[in-house]
């Protein structure tokens, strides 16, 4: 049941066919297989075994995908961690986590340095840089060093761990996901058939791969051995270049990036031929960009709506002209229920909680039973978010639990004004959520990107707005015009730092 099996058997069966292009690397899988290999006959010469948490600190680049596979092979549990952890954060998760080695590079030093003393599972030698880091040790020459013969079979059962990954931990109590090899497995299938993906595939991929959305494009591409392409960053420039000259079919994006796409100068549908899938991921795609990028690609569209924890829908490019505000269905062996205040099941266009289970369920959060019991209910994923089914039983997300406002005792949900901001055709981005209010308890607050400075004043766009919302309820009490919004590693809008300043009472622009 080992995952790490699949890049051996690609190597063996299809060992000349592309497998990993990053920059100007370019690797079969008979050398991407060799490079993994090393690396993991390294790392078992360090003492790492089955079990061990390998954390990895980098951006996007070859070396991580090769540690990715080869903490997969010998059994290792990875523990992918964001570059922009800092302090108590990064050290509550190297501890939460166990973790007994860790794969980096220079810019983090100075950050492991000085919480070194407290990392005690981790051993000098097991300090590893990619870029010859001052007494770290050198990635390239250990790997440089070892085999590239398949490092002793690992056997796995379907419950081994595959991977802890952290949804938090900057602030709060972290919550570590875990992931096993049956899930992961999971993964390669049931998204392979949903997007339709095949050996002869080509993935685009440029967000960053410590995000779990990543893996949902990832996991089948190397299962099937198909072609996986990763940037370092995304550019949509360099974006758009790469899916001309790499003959991409499928690729998985959030929204911020759709948006870039759209307003590229380069996004042409003659440029966009080889497309055959563009999945949407991370937060819900307002219809306006939904019918823009239909327009010049038409027939390509997915939406996955889901969580790291396990629970998926995928609207389908085929039923999007029928539901194009649905976020689409369960993935096979998946169920998913209503359910209103009272835990009762809802009726068809009833809005209530959505609880999910899937076969790819985690088994729970890292060392957190209380918290596991909270989220998986006699076996059921309770979510968080508020939606609907219509009559054949597709899925609309009303919008996010947290980001509920309450104004006046009505419930305001963000979404429903943001769809009318964004039909406004100087509005680049926006993000409504709550801000405190002595008449109203809550009140709407839209925080504004711009297409181009000065084409309009915020006073102007709240006053637009106020004219077309339905109802007193919706109406926004201000526009914050901002250059950009603060957002997570996988690029999602974070609302909850665009709020905190004015429920701590912080000084505000209104």
């Amino acid at each position: 049941m080992n995952v790490g099996s699949l890049l051996a058997r690609n190597a063996r069966y299809r060992p000349n066919h592309p497998a990993i292009v990053f920059g100007d690397d370019r690797l079969t899988f008979l050398e991407f297989n060799q490079n993994v290999n090393r690396v993991a006959n390294a790392l078992l010469e360090l003492g790492v075994r089955k079990g061990d948490k390998v954390a990895t600190i980098l951006p996007n680049c070859r070396e991580l995908l090769e540690s990715y596979w080869a903490i997969v092979k010998i059994g290792a549990v990875i523990v992918p961690l964001s570059q922009l952890l800092r302090g108590k954060g990064l050290l509550n998760l190297l501890r939460d986590s166990e973790t007994s080695a860790v794969i980096t590079n220079s810019s983090m030093k100075p950050e492991l340095d000085s919480i070194r003393s407290q990392l005690v599972a981790i051993s000098p030698e097991r300090y590893i840089s990619t870029d010859h880091a001052e007494g770290y040790r050198s990635f390239a020459a250990m790997s440089a060093a070892a085999s590239c013969d398949e490092p002793p079979l690992t056997q796995i059962s379907d419950e081994d761990p595959f991977n802890i990954i952290y949804s938090s931990g900057t602030t709060g109590q972290p919550k570590g996901i875990v992931h096993t090899h049956y899930i992961r497995a999971m993964y390669c299938t049931l998204f392979a058939s949903a997007f339709r993906m095949r050996p002869e595939s080509v993935v685009l991929h440029a967000g960053s791969i410590v995000f779990n959305g990543a893996w949902v494009m990832m996991m089948p591409a190397l299962y099937l051995g198909a072609t996986y392409v990763l940037q370092k960053q995304f550019d949509p420039e360099s974006f758009i270049a790469a899916i001309e000259n790499e003959r991409v079919t499928h690729m998985m994006l959030v929204p911020s990036q759709i948006i870039s796409l759209l307003n590229s100068d380069g996004f042409a549908a003659e440029r966009l031929r080889s497309v055959e899938a563009i999945c949407s991921v991370g937060a819900p795609l307002h219809r306006e960009f939904k019918e823009t990028l239909t327009r010049v690609v038409p027939d390509r569209f997915y939406e996955l709506y889901g969580l790291t924890e396990g629970f998926i829908t995928i609207l389908d490019k085929n039923d999007y002209p029928a539901k194009p505000d649905s976020v689409g269905v369960p993935i096979p062996f998946s169920e998913m229920r209503i359910v209103n205040e009272n835990g009762v099941d809802a009726a068809a266009g009833e809005v209530g909680e959505i609880v999910g289970y899937t076969s790819a369920l985690m088994p729970g959060y890292y060392k957190q039973p209380e918290l596991t019991a909270q989220t998986i209910v006699d076996g059921w994923l309770h979510i968080g978010d508020l939606g609907y089914v219509d009559e054949d039983g597709f899925l609309y997300l009303v919008d996010r639990q947290k980001d509920l406002i309450i104004s006046g005792g009505a419930n305001v949900f963000p979404r429903d004004i943001e769809e009318v901001i964004v039909q406004h055709p100087a509005v680049r981005e926006v993000a409504v959520f709550g801000i405190p209010s002595e008449k109203w308890g809550e009140t709407p607050l839209a925080a504004v990107i711009l297409h181009r400075a000065g084409e309009i004043t915020e006073a102007e766009l709240c006053e637009w707005i106020n004219q077309r919302v339905d109802g007193k309820h919706q109406r926004v009490h201000a526009v914050v015009f901002v250059p950009d919004f603060p957002r997570s590693t996988a690029g999602k809008t974070l609302k909850r730092e665009m709020r905190e300043p004015y429920w701590a009472g912080m000084k505000a622009r209104i």
